[in-house]
């Protein structure tokens, strides 16, 4: 579990693919105090640590083809900003909102506004009754996870919203290399899901 409270905009220093899986090397400033099997956030998706690289403060990571197919994990290369959350631990604040680190699908980017030194997204993603139905949808002021990082709705629509970020989230998050047309991870809240569950066992 995790809370979106990203903790760094780190490295991708690797990327190999074997089948249909996804290693990818990341260089971050805790690397040396992960464990295998870890848990680490990574735009929001939940990887486990496989291997440990102290020599160069990085580690490995798989993702595999389902992963690849939901996020936007795939489009990592080399150089690429990537957001990190190591699991939250129960006994500190819940500074965000729950996150599962189960990405539900991509959104792209349709318009990004500067407001008084604070920027606002826009987000535009694919929906369908059946998925509205389970809880994939935004309300207004409720929370969503977009690359990991916790954020109140804005504007909800449809089949988009928007979120404002402050200066501090563009510096510490890869929000600052987000334009339009980028794709994005989201995952929808998870009270929201349950809601949408038991609306539909009444219905």
């Amino acid at each position: 579990m995790f809370s979106g409270i990203v903790e760094e905009a780190a490295l991708v220093t690797g990327v190999h693919d074997e089948g249909g899986n996804r290693h990818l090397r990341v260089k971050c400033s805790f690397a040396n105090e992960l464990k295998i099997d870890q848990s680490v956030a990574h735009n929001g998706v939940c990887l486990t640590v496989v291997e440990l690289h102290p020599e160069d403060s990085s580690y490995t990571v798989t993702a595999i083809q389902e992963t690849l197919d939901r996020s936007n994990l795939g489009f990592l290369t080399e150089g690429s900003l990537v957001n990190l959350e190591r699991s939250m631990m129960m006994n500190g604040r819940l500074d965000g909102h729950i996150v599962q680190g189960h990405v539900d699908c991509t959104a792209t980017c349709t318009g990004v506004e500067e407001v008084d030194g604070s920027k606002y997204f826009r987000f535009t993603y694919n929906i369908t009754p059946e998925l509205a139905a389970k809880g994939y949808m935004t309300v207004e002021k409720g929370s969503v996870t977009v690359n990991g990082v916790s954020l109140t709705v804005c504007d909800s629509e449809r089949d988009s919203f928007r979120v404002a970020i402050i200066p501090c989230t563009l510096e510490h998050t890869n929000f600052r290399n987000i334009q339009e047309g980028s794709l994005v991870n989201l995952e929808f809240d998870i009270i929201g899901k349950y809601l949408a569950r038991l609306a539909g066992f009444a219905s």
